[in-house]
């Protein structure tokens, strides 16, 4: 308390906003990075946040879809590189990428498909993290780069999501040069599905989440895991684990009941 003519005024006290909301609106929950001020680096506190995020809505049989979008002008400007100064030792350097990883894979096993919904700028880790969504849906305005080379560091880490979803010279290019991209070529490229103007952003996001969410859950938990897992196998091993998830979905009730639909209309 502090006093003024005698009167005793209570202090105020800033209650600051949590550095990730999260909303619902029925089976689609909205995950929000909210440092706009601060570009939504993918500081060590960010990174916990949206894992965290991400692993309650997991298990919540409720949520089809999930959308990772964020406030202000950027996306993400990757890492916080007050972070990475020269007070850093190289395991604390090893620390924050061990924990980048951990929350890109969190994304890639999540359960139900992710959409990055990307207005602004994207770069380094910020165009790793739309790179690793499952879908991604931009603004016309959104740029995307991997520009820690013209800091003297190779984006390594965001090269593993970048070349998993873009040719190998386009990929290389952009890692070697730094240089941006504007939304259509990420289009074209193959880092982002679909590009609208900004005031018809959230409308196609909205879309595509629906058309996902309408879809048998089970199936698309099974075919989501399928799709990242064989692609790291050779072709004989992707096909054999295919068939077999293929299998075990055809006798799901939601298959069975499709697939019967189906024969009885052809007949």
């Amino acid at each position: 308390m502090s006093a003024t003519l005698g009167r005793p005024v209570a202090a105020t006290t800033t209650v600051e906003e949590p550095l990730v909301r999260v909303e619902r609106q029925g089976p689609i929950a909205r995950l929000t990075l909210n440092r706009a001020a601060k570009y939504n680096v993918l500081s060590a506190a960010m990174i916990a946040s949206v894992k965290a995020a991400l692993e309650n809505l997991a298990s919540d049989r409720e949520v089809r879809v999930v959308v990772l979008a964020a406030e202000g002008r950027a996306f993400s400007a990757g890492h916080d590189l007050t972070e990475m100064g020269p007070d850093a030792s190289i395991d604390d350097l090893r620390a924050l990428f061990a924990a980048c990883t951990e929350l890109m894979l969190t994304i890639q096993r999540l359960p139900q498909p992710v959409i990055a919904r990307v207005q602004g700028v994207a770069t380094a880790a910020g165009c790793q993290l739309v790179a690793m969504c499952d879908l991604a849906v931009a603004s016309s305005d959104a740029r995307f780069a991997v520009s820690g080379i013209n800091l003297g560091l190779f984006c390594a880490t965001p090269s593993v999501a970048l070349s998993r979803n873009v040719l190998q010279k386009p990929a290389l290019e952009m890692l070697l040069t730094g240089e941006f991209i504007d939304a259509p070529t990420a289009r074209e490229r193959g880092l982002v599905n679909r590009v609208v103007p900004p005031e018809s952003l959230d409308a196609e996001v909205q879309n595509l989440a629906m058309a996902i969410a309408a879809k048998a859950p089970a199936a698309i938990t099974a075919g989501k895991r399928l799709f990242y897992e064989q692609r790291e196998r050779p072709i004989e091993a992707a096909y054999a684990i295919a068939g077999e998830v293929m299998a075990c979905n055809a006798v799901m009730d939601d298959a069975r009941h499709g697939i019967a639909k189906f024969t009885k209309r052809d007949h």
